[in-house]
C-alpha cells in the first residue's frame, strides 16, 4: 500500500489560523504608522509653505503669495503668479490625506496687512495655513502655521484659520 503525500485538513486549518492571529495583530501598528507618516508628511509641508513664503516675498518683493496657487507651478519660467515653489499637489490644498486651509492677509493681525477695499491686499503681509486631516475616527492631529514659522499642534478641534471657509 503506497503512503499518500500531503497535508492533512487539520494541519491546514491549523496554518491558516496562525496566519489569521499574525494579521490581526499587523494591522492596527500598520495602520498607527500610517497615520503617524501622514501626520509626518503634514508638519513638513507646513515647513515647506513657510520656506516657500520667505523664497517668494524676497523674490518678487510683494509679500507673501495671496494663495497656495502662487507658490506652485508649471512653465520654462517661475513668474509672481506661478512662482514654482511648491509641488502641484500641495498648492491644490491637499497632500497626504490634509487638506491645506490658505488665508492670506486676514483683517486681524494689525496695521500692515494692507487690506483694501474689496477685500484684496495690495501688499499681502500676514499668512495662516492650517492643515486637517479628514474626519473620522483616529483620524489624527491638526496642525497650523503664521509667518513666524512656528507650527503648532491641536488634537481636539479643527486648526482653521481666521476668516477662512474654504481650501486653498
Amino acid at each position: 500500500m503506497k503512503k499518500k503525500n500531503g497535508f492533512s485538513l487539520i494541519e491546514l486549518l491549523i496554518v491558516v489560523a496562525i496566519i489569521l492571529i499574525i494579521v490581526a495583530i499587523a494591522i492596527p501598528d500598520m495602520l498607527k504608522a500610517r497615520m503617524a507618516a501622514n501626520q509626518a508628511s503634514a508638519v513638513a509641508s507646513l515647513r515647506t509653505i513657510n520656506s516657500a513664503e520667505v523664497a517668494y516675498a524676497s523674490t518678487y518683493n510683494t509679500g507673501y503669495s495671496a494663495t497656495l496657487a502662487q507658490l506652485d507651478g508649471i512653465g520654462p519660467v517661475a513668474t509672481i503668479a506661478n512662482a514654482e515653489l511648491i509641488d502641484d499637489v500641495l498648492g491644490a490644498g491637499q497632500k497626504s490625506t490634509y487638506t491645506f486651509l490658505y488665508v492670506s492677509c486676514p483683517a486681524a493681525p494689525g496695521p500692515n496687512t494692507g487690506a483694501m477695499a474689496n477685500g484684496a491686499c495690495a501688499f499681502v503681509s500676514f499668512y495662516q495655513v492650517s492643515a486637517n486631516p479628514p474626519a473620522g475616527i483616529g483620524a489624527g492631529d491638526l496642525y497650523y502655521t503664521d509667518p513666524s514659522g512656528v507650527i503648532s499642534q491641536n488634537s481636539i478641534t479643527a486648526a482653521v484659520p481666521a476668516d477662512s471657509t474654504s481650501p486653498a
